[in-house]
């Protein structure tokens, strides 16, 4: 769920929610439409991220500029990554300005399907490549989605190498080319890349985006750093499974490492395993005595 900052009001809090009367309420006792959180959004931010579609709606109606930006990024943006496809569409027919949006290659496809394509057809731009040259055609070529290629082929400017320019052209010359070898450079520059905006999205609270980008690199390159990394999102997301799923493998690859039994512990935790965390915490307390966090815990 998409994470509150330090500065909510109760009107950015109704309309998180989707009471639309409270908003109004609020409204009329001297809510201030315009006012930001510490991270510079707005109540229409709050409401498109959260997929309330009457708060939206009616925020619009009443004249909040629908590109509004105090330093935090637009509401098409936020909508976007948080793949509220409803409400990003309400921004779109409202005249969001979607040249403006940065959507990466890598962005459109850690985004739904239908957030891309609605994006697409609003008109972001897809021959914006990625770090490794590749736009989005080649990836979901790769990946043999048909549709997303048909869809992109239209708009995507024709690549000199590519003979035949058609779906069965551009898959065939995607996958021949990703079987070639990647420069070791290349791809040390895109992983360290890829893990500076998985941090940076976990301390803006983005969890679910910051899982997704660890998920990428871990994809390519496997550590228990980052599946340390990932085990956290998911607690902060309330993916218990998911989390203890992470924290194991975090502690096989090492088993050395206190954190990784933290981690364990923690999610056993969250599932209501309690003495299989009080257990996680006794092996972390061995590996790293004096500790004064898993100390705590375990009083």
């Amino acid at each position: 769920m998409w994470g509150s900052s330090g500065g909510m009001t109760p009107l950015m809090a109704a309309a998180q929610s989707g009471d639309v009367s409270t908003v109004k309420y609020f409204l009329d006792h001297g809510g201030d439409l315009m006012k930001t959180d510490q991270k510079g959004r707005t109540v229409l931010h709050y409401a498109v991220c959260t997929g309330s579609c009457k708060v939206t709606e009616f925020l619009l109606s009443i004249g909040i500029p629908v590109d509004i930006d105090c330093g935090g990024g637009t509401p098409l943006y936020h909508a976007a990554t948080n793949e509220q496809d409803k409400t990003l569409k309400i921004l779109l027919d409202h005249h969001a300005n979607v040249y403006n949006l940065f959507v990466s290659c890598f962005i459109f496809l850690l985004l739904s399907r239908t957030v891309g394509l609605l994006l697409l057809k609003a008109g972001a731009n897809p021959n914006i490549p990625d770090d490794l040259g590749r736009l989005p055609i080649q990836l979901a070529a790769i990946r043999e989605c048909r549709e997303e290629v048909e869809m992109l082929l239209p708009l995507t400017s024709p690549l000199p190498n590519v003979p035949n320019w058609s779906i069965d052209g551009v898959i065939s010359y995607a996958k021949f080319q990703d079987k070639k070898p990647l420069d070791k450079g290349l791809i040390e520059g895109r992983r360290a890349l890829l893990k500076s905006q998985a941090n940076w999205a976990f301390r803006q609270k983005e969890y679910e985006m910051a899982s997704k980008l660890y998920s990428t690199v871990i994809h390519d390159a496997p550590d228990a750093t980052l599946y340390s990394n990932r085990s956290l999102c998911k607690l902060k997301l309330g993916d218990g499974e998911g989390a203890l799923s992470d924290a194991y493998k975090c502690r096989m690859m090492r088993p050395d490492w206190a954190k990784a039994c933290y981690r364990q512990a923690a999610a056993h935790m969250l599932l209501q395993k309690y003495k299989q965390a009080y257990d996680a915490l006794l092996d972390a307390q061995k590996l790293d005595p004096g500790n004064d966090e898993i100390e705590r815990e375990l009083r």
